[in-house]
């Protein structure tokens, strides 16, 4: 009998344990993706793409670019663009590299192909940081579509 009560209550533990959940990370996700509702999802609005940066560019808008990619990533082609930040993604949630994140204007968050910036850029903006933004498709579709024709956008 002893042992069928132990085995009981073991039982529960794990039972209770498999459904538990952050209720209060749950509340967060609910607030920012309630918000995302089939209308808002086709003006994509934690997306900007390279026509967008280019247009951001012509204005002179003051934005920041953060690459998330590894460091041997960013050896290979990294941005230059001013104010750039390179942060790898498994270093970008801690203190020190938030703080280096600017919270009054635009940050494109830049990978390899748009995939670990979106990934990214729902954490920040869970976070609090809504002025983050995906930099769709990512540099290998900013060099392809932007190719040779840089020097019309940025000149010294």
């Amino acid at each position: 009998m002893k042992r069928f009560f132990i085995a009981l209550i073991i039982s529960l533990f794990f039972a209770t344990s498999v459904f538990a959940y952050d209720a209060e990370m749950a509340k967060k996700f609910d607030a920012m993706f309630s918000q995302m509702t089939p209308e808002v999802l086709t003006m994509r609005p934690c997306q900007i793409t390279t026509k967008d940066i280019l247009e951001m560019i012509k204005k002179k808008e003051d934005f920041v670019i953060l690459d998330i990619r590894t460091p041997a990533e960013q050896k290979l082609i990294a941005p230059v663009w001013k104010g750039s930040l390179l942060i790898p993604m498994h270093e970008l949630f801690k203190p020190e590299n938030l703080k280096k994140l600017p919270k009054d204007k635009k940050i494109a968050v830049l990978c390899h192909t748009g995939d670990r910036a979106a990934a990214a850029t729902i954490a920040l903006r869970a976070i609090g940081f809504n002025n983050a933004f995906q930099f769709k498709g990512g540099i290998a579709e900013f060099a392809k579509e932007i190719g040779r024709t840089a020097t019309e956008y940025v000149k010294d």
